[in-house]
């Protein structure tokens, strides 16, 4: 039986969590446990990358072991200490700390020891041909590759040639060192993969220190055996990599570290691709990697998701042995869980219409009790001031309503929250028509929204008074994607053909005066409209807002329209 933790109580363990608990049970590697996450610095990470920490550092802790947060900067071209920083950041932001902070580049050396040691057993060998001659010679997932005319060479001539290639005699693209295994093996990534590659590139860490890299399959394994790394968990991609790891290892007479894979993250409306998210930040189709329409982790902390419901949807999916795609929708309703229970209740209006009571005394405002938030007796009251001229939704009033509309039109009732009954009387025009004003009368009997009467009314609205509102820019979010797969577009498309023209609105909002009190890191609820927070552009005088997600999912009746 599979030892149990006091996270997997009441549950049936996931697959990973049977192989940990049964490797600790039979004391493998000591009982130890030490996973690793090991992004490469050439983008800020997504939230597929957050269910990947989440599951590494998360299993980790679950068996008392630690987690190492090393950086695949084998590649100089594309990486840069932004995206180092950047990494950093969310996984703290997530709640996560590493144990060491190592680099693939901090094995830069022993890496070259292990080439050196291959070639001196004739298990790798420098090759002379092109990018494109090599491609070739690899055959296909049907035929069988052909050797190279240099994989014969003797151990001496190849580390001949790999100490020239080091010391720059070469120019790019003008040698590779490739692994000597099998040009018919029917894994395509074990016909003779590179191993190293001429690069004039600075590297980020190591300067100009070196001028060839190794490839991605020849740093990874080694530098978790490195590390002494238990359990090498990444996703289903990485899955025809294992044999090449384990070859490697073996051949090497290393650590022996084992790689472990789980289903990759996919969303509906959503694409993670780093080069398509870098695309949409160069074209300038977002206004860069932390635009809140995203899917980067900065992004969602910039648009207010919380870090506790993004670990509570990583939970929620679950860790799977078959990639499938997670609705949207249901990281939306971790959020909205979230941020109901924190979220401090405050009244705005985004899309404004004035009213007048007439019947209410001009000059006078009173302070109506608010409660902050309902799920949390300990979060207090406020003072709301109540006045003659108000504003409302222009959503909640109809000159002629439609059958079931109960809120504001001429002759009808309403609540308004925390507030009184009114009564619209009649409305103003402007000369196109619109109505432009509500004349309306009030109950002074219904303050606090009851009639002593015992008088029923079938809706309750929100409002802000017009004296007292402080205005801000509101920006309103939604699906970057109209379409529930972006790559699906028909014949001579493009992907960028299903972009959501309406991901972005920018609109003028009244807001209750308290919110202008609130810290920068608030947490909002403007009741009834959703949930929200102040962007990294807002200022005391000049307020911004975004929302982070409505109160409900509508997208899903206006997607089916």
């Amino acid at each position: 039986m599979a030892m149990e933790t006091k996270e997997t109580q009441g549950r049936t363990p996931n697959f990973l969590e049977e192989i940990i608990a049964a490797d600790v049970a039979n004391g493998t590697h000591g009982g130890r446990v030490l996973t690793r996450f090991p992004p490469e610095p050439n983008g800020y990470l997504h939230i597929g990358h957050a269910k990947s920490i989440c599951i590494n550092f998360g299993l980790a802790k679950q068996f008392g072991g630690e987690t190492n947060l090393r950086f695949d900067d084998t590649n100089p071209t594309k990486e840069d200490v932004e995206y180092v920083d950047s990494i950093k950041e969310d996984i703290r932001w997530l709640g996560f700390q590493w144990a060491r902070e190592r680099y693939a580049s901090d094995y830069f050396g022993q890496l070259y020891k292990w080439c050196e040691q291959l070639m001196e057993a004739g298990l790798a060998y420098v090759d002379d041909q092109t990018q494109e001659e090599i491609r070739v010679g690899r055959g296909t997932v049907t035929q069988p590759g052909v050797n190279s005319p240099w994989r014969d060479r003797t151990p001496v001539e190849n580390l001949d040639l790999l100490h020239r290639m080091r010391a720059g005699e070469f120019p790019e693209g003008a040698k590779v060192v490739r692994a000597k295994i099998d040009m018919a093996h029917p894994n395509m990534l074990m016909r003779d993969p590179i191993l190293y590659r001429i690069l004039y590139a600075h590297h980020h860490r190591t300067g100009d220190s070196w001028c060839i890299y190794p490839m991605y399959d020849f740093a990874h394994g080694q530098c978790d055996s490195i590390e002494n790394i238990t359990h090498s968990i990444c996703t289903l991609e990485f899955d025809v990599h294992r044999p090449l790891y384990d070859w490697f290892i073996e051949k090497l007479g290393i650590f022996p570290s084992h790689q472990y894979e789980f289903a990759r993250l996919n969303l509906t409306y959503t694409v993670m691709s780093k080069r398509r998210l870098l695309e949409l930040v160069q074209t300038g189709v977002v206004a860069g990697w932390d635009d809140p329409r995203m899917p980067t982790i900065c992004a969602l902390r910039r648009r207010g998701y919380t870090p506790e419901a993004v670990k509570a949807f990583a939970e929620a999916v679950g860790v799977a042995k078959r990639d499938n795609v997670i609705d949207l929708s249901l990281l939306e309703f971790y959020v909205r869980e979230d941020l109901n229970k924190r979220a401090l209740r405050r009244m705005g209006v985004l899309n404004p219409l004035k009213v007048v009571i007439d019947t209410y005394p001009q000059g006078q405002v009173e302070w109506l009790e608010a409660v902050n938030n309902p799920e949390d007796e300990g979060a207090g009251t406020r003072k709301i001031p109540f006045s003659r001229e108000l504003y409302i939704e222009r959503d909640d009033f109809m000159e002629v309503p439609a059958k079931k509309f109960y809120r504001l039109s001429p002759g009808t009732e309403v609540r308004l929250r925390y507030g009184y009954f009114i009564r619209c009387e009649r409305v103003e025009k402007d000369a196109n028509g619109e109505v432009v004003l509500l004349h309306c009368s009030h109950d002074p009997a219904s303050r606090g929204g009851n009639s002593p009467d015992g008088r029923k009314v079938k809706s309750t609205i929100h409002w802000v008074s017009a004296q007292h509102a402080v205005e801000a820019e509101v920006r309103l979010f939604d699906r970057l994607f109209k379409t529930i797969d972006p790559s699906d577009y028909p014949e001579g498309g493009s992907w960028k053909d299903n972009l959501n023209p309406n991901s972005l609105t920018v609109v003028r909002g009244y807001l209750e005066p308290s919110v202008a009190e609130l810290p920068q890191d608030a947490k909002i609820q403007f009741e009834r409209l959703g949930y929200f927070c102040f962007d990294y552009d807002s200022q005391p005088h000049s307020m911004v807002l975004n929302r982070t997600v409505p109160l409900k999912d509508t997208w899903a009746k206006v997607a089916g329209e």
